[in-house]
């Protein structure tokens, strides 16, 4: 970091340091209150199951079964255990994001320029902020060059405000955005402290709405935790009625209460988000909030910038136009003595300390052509930001002598129309404009002007400006980036570029880049001319917009979202936020956005790769179809458990309690991880990324889906019923059938946890996907069992006894035929569309 600061600011020193931060604390405001592992743990004991597990207990502590209630007791430290693994995990996920979302603050300590974590700003440190940034502490200004901050955060005005060290308001704020110049501020005040704190205004405590996603689950398992009360109650009444026995009756009806309660959801779905938004952030891909990357799925139209973006931001000065002779230069011959004007005035135009990639190729032509540096003679008296539609810059410098150079630079058609060229003339240099426009160069007009006294126009335009010629700049396309828009429009999705540079060049590089669609550019202007139903088709026909400025951008923006478009906004400038912040996804870029854009984006890209954003879009869709995996795979084994528990109460069997709470609870312990760790592990599926987007308002399992995995569960149910009346028509004990039914169970969970890992590939093709985690649960599972069988201690425990290699054959082929019919059904759906757009 580069900075011209007077010598005399050095900034505080180490120990210096420690005594503030001794003194004054860090820079923070009060934290929202993260749960301690105490408080995670009590509120994992709050849970519906956990209660459910020490209802239970009591029942067998008054009933005398010891065993029973031990085992229960410990059933409740495995499923706590398992929860808390869940949260811990969650917890950290998001714990590291969030300390990659502070922002860094650039400080003055021991005499250099260092960048800070926010929260390490001390009180007498000496801030540097400009264009662009979020001023973090309150402070006074001991030094700026045409520093202006927006206070709207603060005072609800939206106008900027020009503040100096000598101005009677001196004072700069926390949360405020400096919108042009720099300045250097002493720290007054920092985190509750400062006037933001004291208003109390935090985004931490803006409480997050839930995704639609989240709102159609909650509503899933509130429905069938009712459902589930009403049958406890069922269950409860006909069984005293039966038996007049309340204590056995209410273990009936906990025992099918635990099977009905859909407990694995909520927990899976903060699982997959967590997770998810940590796998991205080690992708370069940082997401503010975990539920944004159920949203990124869903993306259907991608607005991108063109400079940086599309193009590799290096703008290499390929020509210089010279008005006064009508030649256009080649890089061989910038040294040629005529240009000496143009590159000066381009030069002086620019940044003092450059930081856009064409000041600083300015810079360097400057000095690499001109005889005598004048850089240092000069000192800026004067500045108009760039501002206007089209923008253009305009800088006042003068050296001691009092003599003064006026530059000004910009879009072409805004110093041409600053200038006191005629029509005729300017229209020669028009034509010239659009030839080199064509060939995707990036153009900028350059003038000169004079001005006597200090009384500057209010308006840079107000000054009578000289022409001088076109500076030619050719960002090329990134490489590869042929590859990255075939891949987003194979997905099915849209792409818009959204520009502020001229149409010719956007074309041009756009067309280069594989972008469809680049005839008939629309500019910011007539955007804004537009009815609501001519805006509306002009988003839906056209893929470039040009000369953009804020207002347009967001007029775009929230165009496509009444078209029902799901929206992802790339923007990385002060210019951009309005629009980030309206999109549904706004994308800022990490290495050449600004904090502004930063702040306002749900999703920040480290590496300024568009190709990340594609990642993110995959990873949405694999995390939203593992959950809708784990949810069905739920679905459909809970139903066998809930039927195969009260049918034979309900018609009277021979051995009504096949099951009862043991044997429950150790299903779900082998259902939990299943859906919620195992499912939440499963690689993109082949043609993920070549179907269209699923509709934001699509429910996360619609009817057919639903059907689908009822009648998984039902066929298991129909098997497990099977093996009961197979085994009771043999003549065989209650604890032989309960073994048959228990282990035709156990089976047809694992081949169902395996069939459903994917709704279209067949069994054997999933099994190329790599997942270590199945094959984990899969043998703890089948190891558990095992042990429950032949494990004399447990087979007593679990009221089974242990069953033969034929038995144990005949479970497994009915496991199968109850679960592999979808085996078939997958086969002919994979004959019936084989193509990509598979929905």
């Amino acid at each position: 970091m580069s900075y011209n600061l007077p010598d005399h600011l050095k900034g505080l020193t180490d120990s210096e340091i420690a005594t503030s931060v001794k003194k004054h604390g860090s820079n923070r405001r009060e934290a929202s209150h993260k749960n301690t592992w105490l408080e995670m743990l009590i509120g994992i004991l709050k849970e519906p199951m956990l209660l459910l597990l020490v209802a239970i207990s009591i029942l067998y502590l008054i009933l005398g079964n010891y065993g029973e209630a031990l085992f229960m007791l410990l059933a409740i430290v495995a499923v706590a255990a398992i929860s808390l693994y869940q949260d811990t995990r969650s917890k950290k996920a998001l714990d590291a994001l969030e300390k990659l979302n502070e922002p860094l603050s650039t400080v003055l300590r021991n005499g250099k320029v260092v960048a800070i974590p926010t929260h390490e700003i001390a009180v007498g440190d000496l801030c540097i902020t400009e264009e662009g940034k979020m001023i973090n502490a309150d402070g006074k200004i001991v030094h700026s060059n045409d520093f202006s901050v927006n206070e709207s955060s603060l005072t609800g005005e939206s106008f900027s405000v020009f503040k100096s060290s000598e101005s009677e308001d001196n004072k700069v704020y926390s949360g405020t955005l400096a919108v042009s110049g720099l300045a250097v501020f002493e720290v007054e005040k920092i985190g509750k402290e400062t006037r933001l704190g004291k208003i109390g205004v935090s985004i931490s405590e803006i409480k997050e709405e839930a995704s639609p996603l989240q709102l159609q689950i909650q509503k899933f398992v509130k429905g069938m935790a009712l459902i589930g009360i009403v049958i406890f109650a069922m269950v409860c009444g006909f069984s005293y009625h039966h038996t007049g026995n309340l204590i056995d009756s209410l273990l009936n009806g906990l025992t099918l209460a635990m099977s009905v309660l859909p407990e694995e959801i909520p927990v899976a779905f903060t699982t997959f988000m967590a997770l998810g938004a940590w796998k991205l952030m080690r992708e370069g891909i940082i997401i503010k909030r975990s539920s944004i990357v159920e949203t990124l799925g869903s993306t259907t139209v991608i607005c991108t910038d063109k400079t940086g973006t599309i193009t590799e931001n290096t703008m290499q000065l390929k020509h210089l136009y010279d008005y006064q002779k009508d030649k256009i230069f080649d890089e061989k011959d910038f040294g040629d003595p005529q240009l000496s004007a143009l590159i000066d005035y381009a030069m002086w135009s620019s940044e003092p300390v450059p930081f856009d990639p064409m000041e600083k190729t300015l810079h360097a032509v400057y000095a690499q052509t001109q005889a005598c540096d004048q850089r240092k003679a000069f000192q800026m008296i004067h500045e108009y930001p760039l501002e206007g539609r089209p923008p253009m810059m305009t800088h006042l410098f003068e050296q001691e002598g009092k003599q003064r150079i006026i530059a000004a630079k910009g879009a072409p058609e805004a110093i041409l129309q600053a200038s006191t060229l005629s029509e005729k003339e300017k229209n020669k240099v028009r034509e010239t404009i659009q030839a080199l426009g064509k060939q995707g160069f990036r153009i900028l007009g350059v003038a000169k002007s004079s001005f006597e006294g200090n009384n500057f126009p209010v308006k840079q335009q107000d000054f009578k400006f000289d022409f001088l010629g076109l500076t030619v700049f050719y960002d090329p396309p990134k490489e590869g980036i042929q590859q990255v828009f075939r891949h987003i429009y194979n997905a099915g999705i849209k792409v818009k570029v959204i520009t502020g540079d001229n149409t010719e060049t956007t074309q041009s590089i756009a067309a280069q880049a594989g972008i469809i669609n680049t005839a008939g550019a629309i500019e910011g202007q007539e955007i804004m001319q537009y009815s609501e139903a001519q805006l509306l088709q002009a988003v839906e026909e056209k893929t470039v917009f040009t000369r953009m400025f804020p207002e347009a951008k967001l007029a775009i923006v929230n165009a496509l979202k009444k078209k029902g478009e799901v929206v992802a906004m790339l923007g990385d400038g002060v210019n951009d936020g309005p629009a980030l912040k309206a999109a549904h996804i706004g994308v800022a870029m990490g290495s050449k956005g600004t904090e502004i854009a930063k702040a306002a984006a749900a999703l920040v890209i480290t590496n300024d790769d568009l190709d990340k954003l594609i990642i993110g879009i995959a990873s949405g869709r694999r995390i939203y179809a593992n959950i809708k995996k784990a949810i069905q795979y739920i679905i459909s084994i809970h139903i066998p458990i809930i039927l195969t528990v009260s049918l034979p109460l309900f018609l009277g069997w021979i051995f009504p309690q096949i099951f009862t709470p043991v044997h429950v609870i150790f299903l779900e312990l082998v259902m939990g991880p299943t859906c919620s760790i195992v499912y939440e592990n499963e690689p993109l599926e082949r043609h993920a990324m070549l179907n269209k987007p699923r509709k934001m308002t699509d429910t996360f399992l619609n009817w057919k889906e639903l059907a689908i995995s009822i009648v998984q569960g039902l066929a298991i149910t129909a098997g497990v019923l099977f093996a009961y009346q197979y085994t009771v028509q043999n003549g065989e004990s209650e604890e032989k059938t309960r073994a048959m039914v228990f282990t035709t169970l156990i089976f047809s969970n694992l081949l169902l946890s395996l069939a459903n890992r994917s709704f279209y590939y067949s069994l054997l093709q999933s099994f190329k996907n790599k997942n270590v985690l199945f094959a984990g649960v899969s043998a703890l599972t089948l190891v558990l069992l095992f042990v429950i069988l032949y494990v004399d201690f447990f087979t007593a425990f679990f009221r089974v006894t242990d069953l033969s290699a034929s038995e144990l054959a005949a479970a497994f082929g009915i496991a199968s035929i109850a679960v592999l019919w979808f085996e078939l059904y997958k086969w002919v759906k994979r004959m019936r569309y084989p193509y990509k757009n598979l929905n």
